[in-house]
């Protein structure tokens, strides 16, 4: 959500709409673990572009199927700068088959968990194998950033948060003004 003033000087609270509504916390379908896909074909094509157009508009730099209410395995990332040239990814049944020992820290946030960042630590560098948008396998080995990303948005497919490697403290928090907000607008 944005802050916009109109011609008379008025503040107007506008959302910036998407391909796909992006699912919030408490929502039960961010818990679900997703199915894997069978196979790679126009319906998942189409998905995979819905949620690159949904990521981009929101804006975020990864989404996982789960967070527009699709329980399939499949997620999408972009972690180009702003000013460089977009490098959509696609990954469908994606697997770690291996991670660094050495860890590093990043801030998260969550188009699911709206204007909440926390540091979080993950291991440095991820092995990926999955799948790409015509269904050829493919693997990753990454670090940093897109390490990170990766780690996030496959946790997202296991029904796991950002918010769970945090404290009990800040989790319980966090969810407290979620369940709020979630009562006022009636969606709780």
């Amino acid at each position: 959500m944005f802050k916009r003033v109109d011609r008379r000087g008025c503040f107007a609270y506008v959302m910036r709409m998407t391909k796909r509504d992006i699912i919030i916390i408490p929502d039960p379908l961010l818990r679900q673990v997703c199915d894997p896909i069978v196979s790679v074909d126009d319906s998942i094509r189409a998905l995979a572009d819905d949620m690159l157009e949904t990521m981009y508009e929101a804006p975020g730099i990864g989404l996982a199927a789960s967070q527009i209410g699709v329980l399939k395995r499949i997620f999408v990332l972009d972690v180009a700068k702003e000013d460089a040239p977009k490098e959509p990814m696609v990954f469908i049944n994606p697997e770690i088959t291996w991670e660094s020992e050495e860890l590093s820290v990043y801030q998260e946030g969550c188009l699911s968990i709206p204007e909440y960042y926390e540091d979080v630590e993950r291991p440095a560098q991820v092995r990926v194998s999955y799948l790409d948008r015509n269904g050829k396998k493919g693997e990753i080995e990454a670090d940093g950033l897109l390490a990170t990303c990766i780690q996030h948005e496959l946790d997202h497919l296991n029904g796991v948060l950002f918010i769970d490697y945090l404290s009990k403290l800040k989790r319980d928090r966090v969810m407290k003004k979620f369940l709020k907000q979630a009562k006022l607008t009636g969606k709780g």
